[in-house]
């Protein structure tokens, strides 16, 4: 294949998957490869399943997150209302720069499951409507077959 055109066999986590053998990968698999496989990975396609299962576990980390910030700045004497939870602060700071690349290079592949191209990702970044348009990015169902990003994802059903 030409370089930058899309893979010639079916892939999962970007490995070949051609011969069907790849077993169904839970919410978790699909976050922990979002932040470390997939990092920064805008090639290919990205099932609801694998879209979904990465925004719950963000979800959850950011609240575990902010609760341990809280907790810490709230043990370290700061009362409510009185001063900023610096500690939380900078821990939710440092969560969201970590995880926004993998978070748009998700969206990205999600977008090339639908047959739309990536530049519609800043939809999402848009204010007052961007929450819409993620929330109804990640509902389309995946465009059946093989489109130019890439074959149909391995496990999706029609």
């Amino acid at each position: 294949p030409l370089p930058g055109s899309a893979p010639a066999v079916p892939n999962h986590f970007g490995r070949n998957a051609e011969n069907g053998t790849i077993g169904s990968s839970g919410l978790w698999d699909y976050f922990w490869r979002g932040l470390t496989t997939n990092y920064v990975d805008f090639s290919g396609r990205a099932r609801r399943k694998e879209f979904w299962g990465f925004c719950l576990f963000w979800t959850i980390g950011l609240a575990v997150i902010v609760g341990v910030g809280l907790s810490v700045d709230l043990g370290s004497g700061i009362e409510q209302g009185d001063d900023l939870p610096i500690v939380m602060i900078c821990l939710v700071v440092l969560y969201i720069l970590l995880t926004f690349l993998p978070w748009v290079a998700l969206l990205v592949r999600r977008l090339h499951d639908l047959g739309l191209t990536g530049w519609l990702a800043i939809l999402c970044f848009l204010p007052y409507i961007g929450w819409l348009a993620t929330l109804v990015f990640g509902l389309i169902p995946t465009q059946a077959g093989d489109n130019k990003w890439g074959p149909m994802p391995v496990g999706v059903r029609f």
